[in-house]
């Protein structure tokens, strides 16, 4: 079992930058794919960003590649988004994801353990 809690949400300006964290319990964490994925209202639930294991392979949508960088922290259990040159359209409610095969998915159905979300908004 894996309990994922999202943070570093917000209100941003178009822009601007955030960073969000995803804190996860369990002794197991450096052995799980990570992801993070978003869900405007509305709309279905897309991948936005993947990391693996050992953090060395990452995957991102074509809408936020350039700007946002996935990373992990296998010693803190910890998986980070930092989200750069912000954009409206990006405003969703920001939800991460562990995937026990230990790799970079990109398919919501890939992931066994999902957190809660932390709602990220940006004007314009």
């Amino acid at each position: 079992q894996v309990q994922l809690v999202e943070s570093g949400g917000g209100l941003v300006q178009a822009g601007g930058s955030l960073r969000l964290s995803c804190a996860a319990s369990g002794r197991t964490f450096s052995r799980y794919g990570m992801g993070w994925f978003r869900q405007a209202p509305g709309k279905e639930r897309e991948f936005v960003a993947a990391i693996n294991w050992s953090g060395g392979r990452t995957y991102y949508a074509d809408s936020v590649k350039g700007r946002f960088t996935i990373s992990r922290d296998n010693v803190k259990n910890t998986v980070y988004l930092q989200m750069n040159s912000l954009k409206p359209e990006d405003t969703a409610n920001y939800y991460c994801a562990a995937d026990s095969a230990g790799v970079a998915a990109v398919r919501r159905g890939d992931y066994d353990y999902w957190g809660q979300g932390t709602q990220v908004t940006v004007s314009s």
